[in-house]
């Protein structure tokens, strides 16, 4: 259910006024100030999953001796002089650790405030409209995003939010529950580039003993680089190579070996193929073969016929 409404926020002594904030097809009406870190409430129905502590981030708070981009929060509609995050979450929650490692300096957090608490569905898309304009978006978030909105809000607001059709959110929704099978990876943020790789694989050949045996796999070593998935495209659709791939000892390059080599096929008519490679076979005949079989009549004789062929074939052709 959406927040209930709330009146305008009285502003601070220390404040001098609103700014308007456009945000896609949301404009909110805002102001700055810093307040303290217990203020602040995080959002129970967050688009973003996983664990949100960061040392790195931790890191960079201490070197900018604090947070450099403000939180963006809404008036807490429960909890009286509290406010909630709409945006900054894993800011919050690493500033959060600093202080509780001592570092009181980390206590006061700017933040920007709404003039009002928002509908649910103004606040995700607020978030979205937000996430979008940085690089981790495309590299991560739009299938984890898509995943948590159709918990929070179902297929079809959930496809209205993010503006894509209900397949394409139902594709995106496939890739993160498919990733979250891809474990103890190096980078765990590269379960999603594996799951995208493998749900480009046809349907048709995209069995789930295919899925099982590329996510062992892959837990196993056994494939390490995400691309090399392109190529079951072809080794799916060879029988013995796909059953290989499938065995307990199977790889993709092993795999690969078990494909039989393709014949080129000519792209020339059959006819011109054939006469160049009767000119081919003259060619390669050596000189003195031929000082051999100067005056042979039974080579004269052939000469003579293919000529003649050679002749009429030509007067067919152009007529």
């Amino acid at each position: 259910m959406s927040a209930p409404e709330v009146e305008p926020t009285t502003l601070p002594d220390n404040v001098i006024g609103f700014q308007e904030r456009r945000l896609g097809r949301t404009v909110l009406r805002t102001y700055r100030r810093r307040i303290d870190i217990d203020d602040i409430v995080p959002n129970e129905r967050q688009p973003r999953l996983g664990p949100k502590e960061d040392d790195e981030l931790q890191r960079q708070i201490e070197a900018n001796e604090g947070i450099f981009e403000p939180l963006l929060v809404e008036p807490h509609p429960d909890l009286s002089d509290k406010f909630r995050i709409i945006d900054g979450d894993r800011r919050w929650t690493n500033s959060l650790v600093l202080v509780g490692l001592g570092k009181d300096q980390y206590r006061q957090v700017p933040v920007e405030v709404t003039d009002r608490t928002l509908s649910d569905e103004e606040r995700l898309r607020v978030w979205i409209y937000i996430h979008r304009q940085r690089k981790e978006w495309d590299a991560k978030e739009k299938e984890m995003v898509a995943y948590r909105l159709v918990d929070l809000m179902g297929r079809a607001s959930a496809a209205n939010i993010l503006g894509v059709t209900v397949r394409e959110l139902d594709k995106l929704v496939d890739v993160f529950e498919l990733s979250e099978r891809f474990t103890n990876l190096r980078e765990p943020g590269a379960a999603i580039t594996w799951a995208r790789e493998l749900m480009g694989v046809s349907k048709n050949l995209l069995t789930p003993s295919v899925v099982d045996a590329v996510v062992a796999k892959v837990a196993q070593k056994r494939i390490t680089n995400s691309k090399d998935i392109r190529k079951l495209r072809t080794i799916l659709r060879d029988p013995v190579a796909k059953e290989h791939f499938l065995s307990a000892d199977g790889d993709v390059d092993s795999a690969i070996l078990r494909i039989p080599a393709k014949e080129e096929k000519s792209e020339k008519p059959e006819l011109i193929a054939g006469l160049d490679a009767a000119m081919d076979t003259v060619r390669r005949v050596p000189w003195t073969s031929l000082d051999e079989l100067r005056g042979n009549a039974e080579v004269l004789r052939s000469l003579d016929d293919a000529e003649a062929l050679l002749k009429s074939l030509r007067k067919s052709l152009s007529s």
